[in-house]
């Protein structure tokens, strides 16, 4: 907006000089309209060109006025266009070289690949949170978009190993993979498991079997927007109350609730304490949801109070992030 003004700025003053010239030779040598443009241009311009008519004394002092007012406004105008896109070009390649920087730094983040209308959620939750995370999109129209919402991208091919690396995959803590295609997907996810063996991978699943391909291909899970979003508007019809029930309880007014996994490690006061002694709602205020053991891949609902607790069993919570945060202390749960 600041550079359009300038623009136009620039281009009325030539226009009110150029307007200037031409009413004033059009009266003072009672010249047509057109003759006193023509005198103005070849003034203003200084190619030297032969008057159209006889110059008179009045004309010679406003054609030196003319000629004064042009090699000032005329070099305001150069200099100000030039530094336009100079200083654009600059602001451009210190903003990128800034945030190359940035990006050469994170640890622990997530990557995302794809930032269409999947993508476009994804990365919206993820700044909600103020978790790192950083976009990879061959889209021009994308990366502009990026840019302006000063969102960490690097662009390119996802499913390319120099594109990943510039994303730091080595260091990242997941990945997200939502290309509008599957074959896209399924390469990214095949590129980006070789590369990291530890990460999470979740992927995008557009048709009905690609789900199985992802997998195959490394992806730890799978989301396939349409059947989740069929299955919501079935349950929206079928049993409205349960997704207003839903929608209320992670959403309750101005605090948003959220649903977090937390992991009990050694050394933790949680060890070797039953659910009823550890006393996690007195002391957080969160609802714990579920329980998953160590030993078991399955998580099992609604643990009963005498449900024992030990080093690697994991627990699905429900609050703030606050509580959530107070209990990964007491849990001593780094999230690495």
């Amino acid at each position: 907006m600041e550079n359009r003004n300038r623009v136009m700025i620039l281009v009325m003053l030539i226009a009110v000089l150029i307007l200037t010239g031409t009413i004033g030779y059009r009266f003072l040598l009672d010249i047509p309209l057109v003759d006193a443009l023509y005198m103005t241009v070849i003034t203003v311009s200084t190619v030297g060109y032969k008057e159209v008519t006889e110059m008179t004394p009045e004309a010679k002092l406003f054609s030196m006025f003319i000629i004064i007012m042009s090699i000032g406004t005329v070099g305001y105008v150069v200099s100000n266009i030039v530094s336009l896109f100079v200083e654009g070009e600059i602001k451009e390649a210190w903003k990128l070289k800034r945030m190359e920087n940035i990006i050469s730094k994170l640890e622990n983040h997530y990557i995302i690949c794809g930032a269409g209308e999947t993508g476009f959620y994804t990365l919206a939750q993820f700044k909600k949170q103020n978790i790192p995370f950083v976009v990879i999109d061959s889209d021009r129209k994308v990366i502009e978009e990026l840019k302006e919402s000063d969102i960490l991208y690097v662009e390119g091919d996802a499913t390319h190993e120099s594109t990943l690396n510039k994303a730091r995959i080595a260091y990242a803590k997941g990945l997200v993979a939502t290309l509008p295609k599957d074959a896209e997907n399924v390469y990214t996810v095949l590129t980006a498991r070789q590369m990291n063996s530890t990460l999470h991978i979740v992927a995008r699943a557009v048709e009905e079997n690609a789900s199985e391909k992802l997998k195959k291909a490394g992806a730890d899970n799978t989301v396939s927007p349409n059947e989740i979003g069929g299955i919501r508007m079935a349950t929206m019809m079928l049993r409205p109350k349960v997704i207003s029930f839903l929608d209320a309880i992670t959403h309750a007014g101005d605090v948003v609730l959220s649903l977090e996994d937390v992991k009990i490690r050694e050394g933790s006061s949680l060890c070797d304490l039953t659910l009823k002694d550890s006393a996690i709602p007195e002391k957080t205020g969160l609802i714990v949801l579920a329980l998953r053991k160590k030993e078991e891949k399955n998580m099992f609902f609604n643990p009963g109070p005498n449900e024992s607790l030990h080093a690697g069993d994991a627990m699905i919570v429900l609050g703030r992030d606050d509580q959530v945060k107070k209990l990964r202390e007491i849990a001593h749960d780094t999230e690495d």
